[in-house]
């Protein structure tokens, strides 16, 4: 076992529970905070078919049509440093037990970039 990693599949604030809105969820188990970064959902990988590794916060995350996350395109992290990722920012403060959800559209291209192939709006 790794005893120094700072590595959590998921932030102390989150846990994953049953969804209304789909199957399982993300749901916050503290107050959070408008401007939270929960972290990375996403890390770009060319060798994967999508192009992406979706880590356990991008695989449990559910679409809303009124969202009170955000998903932001990054090309650097400032703990790893530079890696294109997808990352989850609160837009408003979240209530303790309230699903944590984003807008996203997913758009298939022909020819994708990864950060077109699926769009994540606002």
């Amino acid at each position: 076992m790794i005893k120094d990693s700072n590595f959590r599949p998921l932030p102390d604030f989150l846990t994953i529970q049953n969804s209304s809105i789909e199957g399982l969820g993300l749901f916050a188990t503290e107050n959070i905070k408008n401007g939270t970064d929960f972290g990375m959902t996403h890390i770009y990988d060319q060798r994967f078919k999508d192009h992406y590794i979706r880590l356990p916060l991008g695989a449990f995350i559910n679409h809303h049509e009124i969202p009170n996350c955000k998903a932001v395109f990054s090309e650097e992290d400032k703990v790893l440093g530079k890696i294109k990722h997808i990352r989850i920012i609160a837009t408003k403060d979240i209530a303790k037990g309230e699903e944590i959800t984003v807008k996203y559209v997913i758009n298939k291209l022909d020819n994708p970039n990864w950060e077109h192939e699926y769009e994540a709006t606002q």
